[in-house]
């Protein structure tokens, strides 16, 4: 009778070993070869899953987008509504080594978009999850009479978003002018702009 193989079962297990490489020693380090030594298969079983590098790194994004979505969602959303959003946001920063490490992930899948439809299509994802997050957080800012009623929330949207992404880049290359203390300080700055009146 034929082995039957989960399938699902072992790209679990090569998702936590490729993030075990990952948080360890940095996403350029996690190649066919070092995964495949880390799960304990040999590198042509892993190619099996895995044909070249951007799949790798399409894999790789797809945990870091699940457990971003994981820990947005588990966000103790008790108390005031100005805490609440700047807590769910900072989620969505590098301000910690598990963070910084998915938004390698996110950096370097970014470079490879205008070459490869597989990692535009899995950023254009993850863009939305962002932009969708930012649309919340103005949605709520709003609500709760903390955003300037003359704003117009989707340009407050975009502004967001455009400032998480930036954070989240500047924060990666250049860790000693955006260290997490400032970024989380940029951030808070932005937020409680929202409640003067726009300046054209």
């Amino acid at each position: 009778m034929p082995k039957i193989v989960d399938h699902d079962a072992r790209r679990a297990e090569l998702a936590e070993a490729t993030w075990r490489v990952v948080y360890r020693d940095g996403v350029a380090a996690a190649t066919v070869r070092s995964i495949a030594a880390e799960a304990g298969w040999s590198p042509g079983a892993l190619r099996h899953y895995f044909s070249t590098q951007t799949d790798l790194l399409v894999f790789a994004m797809e945990h870091v987008m699940a457990k971003a979505t994981e820990r947005f969602t588990a966000e103790d959303r008790t108390g005031p509504t100005r805490e609440v959003v700047q807590r769910m946001l900072e989620e969505l920063l590098p301000l910690d080594r598990q963070r910084a490490r998915e938004a390698e992930v996110w950096l370097l899948l970014a470079a490879r978009t205008q070459v490869d439809p597989a990692a535009r299509d899995r950023m254009k994802e993850a863009d939305d999850g962002i932009r969708k997050a930012a649309g919340l957080a103005v949605a709520a800012l709003a609500a709760d009479g903390l955003m300037a009623a003359d704003r117009d929330p989707d340009r407050e949207t975009a502004r967001l978003h455009a400032l998480l992404d930036g954070l989240a880049l500047h924060a990666l290359l250049h860790p000693d002018l955006m260290p997490p203390d400032r970024a989380s300080a940029v951030l808070t700055d932005h937020l409680d702009g929202l409640r003067h009146p726009h300046q054209p």
